[in-house]
């Protein structure tokens, strides 16, 4: 998901679990390269992705994986990011997400699933953005809160919940893990119209992520 604003981060939540401290960037991104982000019409953003299996839980092909998605959604300046998103097939997303009271919540979550929404809990319509839809946004509705449920790097339950911004965002990122980017939950005409604003913005996106990404790699040299 891209950033439309970040409210004043006065705490941190690392993994559903409230930190005293924290660092400006995740620690992951300084063991990560920089991955380039699929864009909609890609055939791996617009299916079902594969669960990610029990023996990679643990494994150093899983967390490197997370290392690059977090330097990866740094340098696109985005605050969530989905496995698709850098090509992979696997049902992963990382965050770094504020909330609507200024609470940054940062983790990643392994086959994540969605818990149903409340029937008494309101359906806001804000705009939003995608990294994979590089430029526009639109307005969209979503639940005002959400909770998502999986398991970390390791295996270990995890249970993420929210409201506001990073409510939006949680729901965000789970549907790019079953194939659905946001556009596709727009009208015919809407959608149309973000695409075309899209193709006309991508090229400056692109570079300013590229600008991003080369000040990244120099903040970690050795």
């Amino acid at each position: 998901m891209s950033e439309l604003s970040r409210p004043a981060q006065v705490a941190a939540v690392v993994q559903g679990r409230e930190v005293a401290e924290f660092p400006e960037l995740a620690p992951e991104a300084a063991r990560g390269r920089v991955r380039r982000i699929t864009v909609t019409g890609e055939e791996v953003l617009h299916r079902r992705n594969a669960e990610v299996p029990e023996e990679m839980l643990g494994g150093s092909e899983l967390g490197g994986l997370i290392d690059d998605m977090f330097v990866t959604m740094y340098a696109a300046e985005g605050v969530g990011l989905a496995a698709n998103q850098v090509g992979v097939d696997l049902r992963l997303f990382v965050y770094d997400c504020p909330d609507d009271e200024g609470v940054r919540h940062v983790g990643h979550v392994v086959n994540p699933v969605l818990d149903e929404r409340d029937l008494d809990d309101p359906v806001v319509v804000e705009a939003e953005g995608c990294l994979s839809v590089p430029g526009p946004h639109a307005d969209l509705g979503r639940a005002e809160h959400a909770t998502v449920r999986g398991v970390d790097r390791d295996g270990a339950p995890v249970v993420v919940g929210g409201s506001g911004y990073f409510a939006r965002c949680l729901q965000h990122e789970t549907d790019h893990t079953l194939g659905r980017v946001y556009v596709d939950r727009l009208s015919a005409r809407e959608r149309k119209r973000v695409l075309k604003k899209m193709s006309e913005m991508s090229q400056d996106v692109l570079a300013r992520r590229q600008e991003r990404a080369e000040q990244l790699a120099e903040e970690f040299s050795p």
